[in-house]
């Protein structure tokens, strides 16, 4: 059974002075071009794709590493999305770290991978060439 996922935005105004508001689920957001390009308050486009990808990315990897027969403890992954005005989306960085009772290091960093590489999310953002994962299992 296919699940269809929905967001929702809003937009008021030009692209310098203007602002929305972006909403799915529980969450609701303001957004403006400070908040996307500068360092303004509100969230932005780039850290739902972070978020995103981060929960997809925790998800797969318990997936693989439990049917590995090496089920997590926990899992916490940070996504950071980098933007260049003008240009796009120019790299995401993964960074997770896990408990994993009784797993090596190196088949923990295959799972990683392994993770990396069939996350729906990844898969999405297959465009962005620099898509990197620095993978650290917890001891």
């Amino acid at each position: 059974m296919a699940v269809v996922s929905k967001a929702d935005a809003q937009w008021n105004g030009s692209l310098k002075e203007g602002g929305g508001e972006v909403a799915f689920g529980t969450f609701r957001g303001s957004y403006s071009f400070a908040s996307r390009f500068e360092t303004g308050a509100g969230t932005n486009p780039e850290q739902l794709i972070a978020a995103a990808h981060a929960g997809c990315y925790s998800m797969q990897l318990s997936g693989v590493l439990t049917a590995g027969g090496n089920p997590p403890t926990s899992i916490d992954t940070t996504a950071e999305v980098t933007i260049e005005a003008g240009v796009g989306i120019t790299g995401i960085k993964l960074v997770t770290e896990a408990a994993v009772p009784g797993i090596s290091a190196e088949a923990f960093a295959e799972a990683a991978n392994k993770a990396k590489e069939i996350c729906p999310v990844s898969k999405a953002l297959a465009a962005v060439e620099n898509i990197t994962l620095e993978a650290t299992l917890k001891s």
